[in-house]
């Protein structure tokens, strides 16, 4: 099952602020185009991607927003994420970008097929909740909810007499209850955050995603069986509903494999080499090519999509990924979601880049931007509404840690080809530059403006000299700096790498307390063990910040991308400690603290670690 477009995401977030805007014609521009507009604007005549000018001159009581700030984006994007995700068993509900969400509800489904009553299914309980019998919904299990494709005969009566009849077809039930499921999604998404969606039902998500595009912009579409035919004569529905569509817009197929699949189809190929991409003078957007076209192609098959698309840069086995995804055919899983992103990345496109200062404030504008998504998505902790912020700090925050730690900086450019008799080619193709992350940029007190100044000096410029040797001239039309390789903090969740040291201390306190025996005033132990509970805490929640007692030791800054390793040797001592002497403690040879016997191994690597 598949969510998508929040009936013009963009567009609502705006409205959920102001609804009298639902009603109006609303475009959100970014720089001189109309990034997109609500559907009410579509009606008068605007299209995405249009000049502004262009857009006033079609529709002029149009309202224009500004979009430039993807923040708000962003956040209603992780609010309708979350919201979703309460719903869904397995916590399988995957993102894919601000506006589509794709949901695995096989094990929601086969459980209340099991409970659906054969005597009475027009009056179905739909259960949300394996414990709770009383959270959930009723619904008709005679038909289906909303458009199908085909369209549905099926008669009700005829259902709920025939019952045995009706669940030859298990795939068929599933569906059903599925599209059940997502008219009740749809109606909590809009009356509990405002937001309409358009959803399609299937069992993959190419089939789900093309589904949802067909009754847009607030229904939704369930694709009914037969998903194979049923002779060599015959089609089956996902041939049918997979043959109109054009060729570009199945997804996986991209710009350079529809344009040479077009170009073969349309008896182009001779004005393109065996392995190039046609331009568009050779292949326009007024050539249509559909599905069915490339299908029925003569001797067309995944060994001639592989002489058509494959070659130089391609991907192995192309052509039979490609056969595939015409026929339908997509056993990619929707992922489990996941509280930290794989990578953070912000660009920027330019008419032309072409001096040095003009490149260095570009990159300063989106090193700032990928500091603040930062420490938006991989932090967590609570802001302090007593103090008032400063404006030369990012905000006021109190115990914030950071969640993960990405280890690779990266930074892209894309050259704008130049002009050739008046017309100018497309390039995609992207240089990149990989350095290891600064561990600076994890200072949460540092300003993000000064932070992001000495990111561009200290480590980005260094990779762009090295990408573009050459003094001046470079004529740049896309910048990317982004940060990869994400190493989850210590933590308790089972993806972080090494455990949440103050954590254990306390929990180790907490165990042992009722056996502890202190003679008279002599609290002295039970105080340091608190003493170094709270320093660490406060280590990995990134307050402490006063110099170590020793010159040799480094500082908790400058070890938190490292601390994982403590940890690890923590957790080792932690098994191995098993009698009575992990309740005392020896004073530290480098500090003096009194350290627990089963700590004492990471707590001496703490002072070892390399500067």
């Amino acid at each position: 099952m598949r969510l998508q477009d929040y009936d013009c995401f963009y567009a609502s977030v705006f409205e959920a602020e102001n609804p009298v805007l639902k009603s109006l014609p609303l475009a959100v521009q970014q720089k001189q185009i109309i990034a997109t507009c609500n559907y009410e604007a579509r009606r008068r005549g605007l299209k995405k991607l249009q000049l502004v000018r262009e857009a006033k001159k079609i529709c002029p009581d149009v309202v224009i927003v500004l979009g430039e700030d993807l923040a708000p984006f962003r956040d209603a994007s992780k609010q309708l994420h979350a919201f979703l995700r309460a719903f869904i068993w397995g916590d399988r509900v995957e993102r894919l970008g601000f506006d589509e969400v794709f949901l695995d509800v096989t094990e929601m489904i086969e459980y209340n097929v099991e409970l659906l009553n054969a005597h009475d299914l027009l009056h179905s309980f739909f259960h949300l909740d394996k414990l709770d019998p009383t959270v959930g919904f009723a619904f008709d299990a005679t038909k289906f909810s909303g458009p199908t494709f085909p369209p549905s005969t099926d008669s009700p009566v005829c259902i709920e007499s025939c019952f045995p009849k009706a669940f030859e077809d298990p795939l068929r039930l599933r569906l059903l209850l599925a599209s059940h499921l997502a008219r009740y999604l749809r109606d909590q998404l809009e009356h509990q955050k405002g937001y309409t969606a358009s959803v399609g039902v299937s069992t993959s998500k190419l089939l789900a995603k093309l589904a949802g595009n067909v009754h847009k912009p607030s229904n939704q579409t369930t694709l009914l069986p037969p998903y194979v035919a049923a002779g060599p004569e015959e089609e089956s529905n996902i041939t049918r509903f997979m043959d109109a569509h054009e060729i570009g817009k199945i997804p996986g197929i991209g710009y350079k494999l529809v344009n040479r699949l077009k170009a073969h189809i349309l008896c182009h190929d001779s004005d393109v080499g065996p392995h190039e991409t046609p331009t568009r003078t050779s292949v326009t957007d007024n050539n249509k090519v559909t599905v069915r076209d490339v299908r029925c192609f003569a001797n067309m098959g995944p060994h001639l999509l592989e002489k058509i698309l494959g070659g130089p840069g391609s991907s192995r086995d192309i052509g039979t990924k490609v056969w595939g995804l015409i026929n339908g055919v997509d056993t990619t899983e929707v992922h489990t979601a996941r509280k930290i992103p794989t990578q953070i990345s912000i660009e920027d496109s330019y008419g032309t880049l072409d001096t040095f200062d003009a490149v260095r404030k570009a990159l300063v504008l989106l090193a700032a931007s990928l500091i603040r998504r930062m420490r938006a998505d991989l932090t967590e902790g609570e802001r302090d509404d007593n103090k008032q912020a400063d404006e030369n700090k990012s905000s006021s925050i109190k115990r914030t840690r950071w969640l993960a730690h990405p280890r690779t900086l990266r930074l892209s450019t894309r050259t704008r080809a130049p002009e050739v008799n008046g017309t100018r080619n497309h390039i995609f193709n992207r240089v990149s530059r990989s350095a290891p992350v600064p561990r600076f940029l994890f200072n949460l007190d540092e300003n993000v403006d000064a932070l992001a100044e000495r990111l561009v000096h200290e480590s980005i410029l260094s990779m762009f000299r090295k990408l573009h040797p050459e003094r001046a001239g470079w004529h740049l039309s896309l910048l990317n700096v982004a940060v990869t390789n994400m190493v989850e903090t210590a933590g308790e969740s089972k993806h972080s790498n090494g455990r949440d040291i103050g954590k254990m201390f306390q929990q180790q306190e907490t165990n042992l307390q009722p056996w502890k025996v202190i003679d008279g005033d002599d609290h002295s132990t039970v105080h340091d063990l608190q003493s170094a509970s709270t320093a660490n805490s406060e280590w990995d929640e990134g307050k402490l910040h006063a110099a170590p007692r020793f010159p040799h030791a480094p500082s908790p800054a400058e070890t938190s991308t490292d601390d994982v390793f403590a940890d690890d040797m923590a957790d080792a001592a932690w098994e191995d400690s098993d009698g009575e002497d992990s309740t005392w403690s020896d004073p530290c040879r480098f500090c003096g603290t009194l350290v627990p016997h089963f700590a004492s191994a990471a707590h001496e690597l703490y002072h070892t670690v390399p500067e």
